[in-house]
């Protein structure tokens, strides 16, 4: 298991005094400390026209926090692709992997809230088929390739990017799946995939059944056992006091869940009974994270910055975390590199 950060950029502008521009210096100093503290990644999500997310074009953030980091994977979680020309998603994210020197991390969706299509005037029907066109082509604009595109949605005539990613053949790429009946066919094309347990799922049994589709698919197609991937975003909250973490966290994680734009509504209790939240001591973030790593799930993705959280909470329970929660998933190889002052190999 390893552990990285995912910030939806929920912001609350009529509700608390934080303006945007505060909001994006305040996760800065969070992927400085993420950077510091030895997490693996941190990864920041793509939304418009509302305040449930107010990053909308996370390629910009993300080469501000390639310039102030050294080690950590930076990511976008996810690239709405039928959002945006994808020449230009390929050119902006080749520049973010050349500005961070191959650190991107790359999550693809076709998005789900009908209000940003309906802002860009893209009918949501045409999702799926926008999505693998634009796919198909960020593949063949990052071969270095001169090419030509004659699709449904998009044309391109004898085109080549003055730009390509450090990574090769392309930067780290995952699909965001919302249905747990898509885990197969992802799996089936040959990439790996990522999830908001929360969103996505009725209960931990759920998941394990999610994992195991997508191994079979992702096996089906040639992929490599030990090269399956399934990054979680998970709503976290550790101090050393568990009762505390429960207390300090849940009136953020009810402002949350007061203005999500999705359907699934759940009490906080019923978040923690189900483990579709982590709020509470380094040991039982530990015993939830055992969970899913039994589950087949690999990558821990703590959303830690939600429902306006004070930005010194959110540092302290990554600090805390770090030091009580992170060891205890660190390979004797990592152990000794940290030991020795030397950054931990990122995968």
């Amino acid at each position: 298991m390893k552990f990285g950060i995912f910030s939806v950029v929920d912001h609350y502008p009529r509700e608390l005094d934080r303006s945007a521009g505060r909001l994006y210096a305040e996760l800065l100093e969070q992927v400085q400390a993420a950077d510091d503290l030895g997490f693996e990644s941190f990864w920041i999500a793509e939304h418009h026209f509302h305040e449930y997310g107010n990053i909308p074009r996370p390629a910009v953030w993300l080469a501000s926090a390639a310039a102030r980091t050294r080690r950590i994977r930076l990511g976008a979680a996810v690239v709405v692709l039928p959002l945006d020309n994808p020449l230009r998603t390929a050119e902006d994210f080749a520049m973010v992997d050349m500005l961070s020197e191959g650190r991107l991390n790359l999550g693809l969706g076709s998005g789900y809230l009908k209000h940003e299509f309906d802002g860009f005037g893209i009918p949501m029907s045409e999702k799926r088929a926008r999505f693998d066109e634009s796919l198909e082509i960020i593949v063949k604009a990052w071969s270095g390739e001169r090419f030509t595109h004659h699709g449904r949605h998009y044309r391109f005539d004898d085109v080549q990017l003055n730009v390509q990613p450090v990574q090769q053949p392309h930067p780290a790429a995952w699909i965001a799946i919302l249905s747990n009946a898509t885990a197969e066919h992802v799996g089936r094309r040959g990439f790996p995939i990522m999830m908001i347990p929360y969103a996505t799922a009725e209960s931990f049994d759920e998941l394990t059944q999610t994992v195991t589709a997508h191994r079979r698919g992702f096996l089906a197609a040639g992929g490599r056992q030990d090269a399956i991937s399934v990054p979680f975003g998970l709503h976290s909250y550790c101090h050393e006091d568990g009762d505390r973490a429960r207390f300090e966290a849940r009136p953020a994680m009810d402002r949350y869940v007061r203005t999500r734009l999705y359907a699934k509504q759940r009490s906080f209790e019923t978040l923690l009974d189900k483990k579709l939240a982590a709020f509470g001591s380094p040991e039982e973030i530990i015993d939830v994270a055992r969970a899913y790593e039994a589950a087949g799930l690999t990558h821990f993705l703590t959303i830690m910055n939600f429902g306006g959280l004070e930005h010194s909470k959110v540092l302290k329970s990554m600090e805390t975390m770090a030091k009580h929660v992170l060891p205890a998933f660190r390979t004797a190889e990592q152990s000794v590199q940290n030991e020795m002052g030397m950054p931990m190999r990122s995968v």
